[in-house]
């Protein structure tokens, strides 16, 4: 695939997948742009509430059968499409980059990270999921075990920037667990998230378990929410306050990864040469429409001027293009609007006094929305840049003097969703780390440490969102605990012909024996 203009056969098959989209009546349709050319790809139906509706209620229907089913069985559909993933790699990554203009690199790693997060699940799913046994209030009387539900159906909200990942990599523990998911992708990367379901559905999972809704987020998210037993959004803080707000109100749990102003730290004794290669990637990865990118770069003086040099080179390294194969490093805009947001950020800066070392400008030779990697220096708080997500290719550098002066101007802000610490001494720098109010941080790599740590849970504090995916965390939200506890001896009341005063005293005798027994198995 050479051009994001699709021929007939390529047009019939995005109708194919259009038609996935199951409406109440006959709908007008949405078009799909593909940022590479500003190009018509083709539309899906504009759906409305009535249809979110509906696609719930298939979605319960079928979620009660799929709940039933041995867990063994469940699993198997995602050990399946763990391989029609990669053996649909080609299309699939074409219609990711279709569908945001984002280098073949960048979808790449999405497309292995959803492989990474089914084999993961299907692998720990029976762990998670088993009932457990707990203390009981009596010891040897008191049998209490633990069990896990599914929640019944659970609403997904994905936003545009990783259609692959974002689409179903809440999904799947939500699936695995036992619940159905309506998933609702944002209107410029509908296609994608078709896809997906298409390969889930090819590996067994019931069609109506996972309906897919297409349209504009205002037009169906509030009906989603009040319909979902939990709800997963990813997306800007503005909208998260909105979604958590209309949550609130039913009483539904949901889970929320938001914005971030990420940092990036670059200690005395980094690796500097090091540091400089991946904040580069950790900057400009996805033309910096990473909600865990670094935007805020914090460099110790002893080294600013050695980090600054080799930055600016391995920024001006990167190879951008419009391209179907490997060769370029950094993609396209998402659209105009965004490219718009990242001039006017960096123009505010220009005129503000900041100085631009590198790029801090539109690349219309490569494509419509293409903004070359940028590099700040200068950068003050009356600035957009300076606290403002700019969600694009823009890093400013900041001199720090000295580890505290770094972590306190890294929790500078609202958010606190990732950050990345670089050093030589790498206990110096998790001592560091751990001061630092963001969800995750990576130390001597810029975001795909502690992200591919799929055992280890990912989100954010603060304005950065609440709940987190990944790990044994990302599992069970998707479910209720239930206690059973099973009294042997007679129920726990005083007993026919001992005095108050007397059970009192046992009840105390109790506790102490308790505690003394907890002592044995204190961790």
């Amino acid at each position: 695939m050479t051009s994001s203009t699709p021929s007939s056969a390529r047009r019939s098959r995005l109708d194919a997948l259009a038609s996935r989209v199951e409406t109440t009546d006959d709908r007008p349709t949405l078009a799909v742009e593909s940022p590479y050319d500003a190009r018509t790809l083709g539309s899906v139906p504009t759906c409305t509430p009535a249809d979110v509706e509906s696609a719930f209620a298939r979605a319960r229907e079928a979620q009660a059968e799929w709940a039933d089913r041995p867990l063994d069985e469940r699993i198997a559909v995602f050990d399946r499409f763990h391989d029609r993933l990669l053996d649909a790699k080609s299309d699939v990554l074409d219609l990711a980059q279709a569908e945001t203009g984002k280098s073949r690199l960048d979808a790449h790693e999405e497309l292995v990270d959803v492989a990474a997060t089914a084999r993961y699940y299907a692998n720990n799913a029976a762990e998670y999921l088993a009932s457990r046994r707990r203390r009981g209030a009596i010891p040897l009387l008191t049998r209490v075990v633990e069990h896990r539900h599914p929640v019944g159906v659970v609403g997904v909200i994905s936003p545009w920037n990783y259609p692959i990942t974002l689409a179903v990599s809440d999904a799947i523990p939500a699936l695995v667990a036992g619940n159905a998911a309506v998933l609702k992708p944002d209107e410029g990367t509908p296609f994608t998230a078709l896809r997906l379901a298409e390969l889930l559905v090819e590996s067994g999972l019931p069609a109506d378990l996972l309906p897919v809704v297409t349209g504009r987020g205002p037009d169906l998210g509030e009906a989603l929410v009040a319909e979902a037993d939990h709800v997963c959004f990813t997306g800007s803080t503005e909208v998260g306050r909105t979604v958590a707000e209309n949550a609130g109100r039913q009483l539904t749990d949901c889970s929320l990864e938001l914005g971030g102003k990420n940092p990036l730290l670059v200690l005395a004794d980094a690796d500097v040469d090091a540091a400089a290669r991946g904040a580069a990637r950790g900057c400009f990865a996805n033309a910096g429409q990473l909600c865990i990118s670094a935007e805020r770069v914090y460099v110790d003086s002893s080294v600013r001027d050695a980090f600054l040099d080799a930055f600016v080179r391995e920024t001006r390294r990167l190879s951008l293009g419009a391209s179907y194969d490997y060769d370029a490093d950094v993609g396209s805009l998402a659209s105009e609007a965004q490219l718009e947001k990242v001039e006017s950020h960096v123009e505010d800066a220009r005129e503000k006094g900041a100085t631009v070392l590198t790029g801090g400008r539109r690349r219309t030779d490569a494509g419509p929305y293409f903004y070359d990697p940028t590099v700040l220096t200068d950068v003050t708080p009356e600035m957009t840049l300076s606290g403002e997500e700019t969600f694009g290719p823009v890093a400013a550098v900041y001199e720090a003097s000295g580890i505290a002066d770094a972590v306190e101007r890294a929790n500078e802000g609202p958010y606190g969703l990732t950050a990345s610490v670089w050093a030589e001494d790498t206990t110096r720098a998790e001592q560091a780390a751990a001061r630092i109010e963001a969800g995750s941080v990576s130390i001597n790599d810029a975001y795909a440490a502690a992200w591919a740590s799929l055992d280890a849970p990912m989100g954010g504090v603060g304005d950065s969102g609440l709940g987190r995916r990944h790990g044994e965390e990302g599992m069970v939200r998707f479910t209720e605990p239930q206690t059973v506890a099973t009294q042997h001896g007679g129920p726990i009341v005083r007993p026919e012909g001992v005095s108050r005063r007397l059970w009192v005293g046992l009840m105390e005798a109790n506790v102490r024996v308790s505690k003394w027994l907890s002592s044995f198995t204190r961790r």
